[in-house]
């Protein structure tokens, strides 16, 4: 039986205390800037603002994939936005009023767009370059499917399991157990699914996989949360083909490395303005 203390609600929750554990420094229950701080602004036509979190290198993935392909209007700047408070500066908060990375500014057309949360961003650009989405409607419905069931089942993953298994300050068996299990069941899905088709929507390699592939992908690749081993993720051996083969894509290899800040030097590329900017990068040891 778990043996955390019991919690009983007050009527009225006050946030006159820390959560305690990661990120609690930053987190708050109010939205809005803390700080004036203007965005830098590049030569190209698109702006990233981000970090190689999940949810940025889907998009420096889509980024490298489109420019790999031949899509040379896809040329962008990638500027590092610091979670520990960067996202609250007041020209972030301009382009994504809920200060999360990752935010994109298109400055391809006549009037500048912002662009944010990220399956916003993939939706924005596949349809900008009609690419890695299929054209027929009825295949373009099951790519979407596909991308919004990351959307909602990831925050279970992250915000859930990741939170109480790696970042919470105590070990809490509800709570682990609970989204442990969620976990378990999503990874079900997706092997179940990629048991019948090469890639997510059935058609090809697509919006659906990119974003899927960050969380999902890593995760049974072993690099989320070290938490391979607990969710025996060897028993979903649909996913990991999958995972295996994006991962082994060049584009895939050069956008995880965007806006990364942290591990081997040959894994890093915290800003990125140009291809040649990838060369300066050490190679792997």
């Amino acid at each position: 039986m778990p043996s955390q203390v019991k919690y009983t609600p007050p009527k009225v929750w006050r946030w006159d205390q820390p959560s305690g554990g990661a990120f609690a420094s930053t987190n708050r229950p109010i939205a809005g800037a803390t700080h004036d701080k203007d965005l830098p602004l590049g030569k190209h036509p698109f702006q990233l603002y981000s970090l190689a979190t999940p949810n940025g290198v889907k998009v420096t993935i889509l980024f490298e994939e489109l420019l790999e392909a031949g899509h040379e209007g896809a040329e962008y700047d990638a500027w590092l936005i610091d979670i520990g408070g960067g996202q609250f500066g007041s020209g972030f908060v301009e382009v994504n009023p809920n200060s999360k990375i990752p935010a994109l500014m298109d400055y391809s057309g006549p009037t500048p767009l912002r662009v944010f949360e990220s399956g916003s961003i993939l939706l924005h650009l596949a349809q900008k370059f009609s690419a890695f989405m299929p054209i027929d409607p009825s295949a373009r419905v099951e790519t979407i499917n596909w991308l919004f069931w990351q959307m909602a089942s990831t925050p279970y993953l992250g915000g859930g399991f990741g939170h109480f298994y790696k970042y919470a300050p105590e070990k809490l068996e509800y709570p682990i157990n609970r989204f442990a299990m969620e976990t378990k069941r999503q990874l079900d899905v997706l092997d179940r699914r990629l048991s019948d088709v090469d890639w997510v929507d059935g058609n090809g390699y697509s919006i659906a996989d990119i974003a899927i592939w960050p969380w999902y992908g890593n995760l049974v690749l072993g690099r989320t949360y070290d938490a391979a081993e607990f969710l025996n993720v060897d028993g979903y051996a649909n996913v990991l083909r999958w995972a295996r083969a994006i991962d082994a894509r060049p584009a895939v290899q050069r956008g995880r490395k965007v806006n990364r800040n942290w591990g081997e030097l040959w894994e890093q590329m915290p800003e990125r303005h140009d291809a040649s900017d990838f060369e300066r990068v050490p190679k792997q040891t």
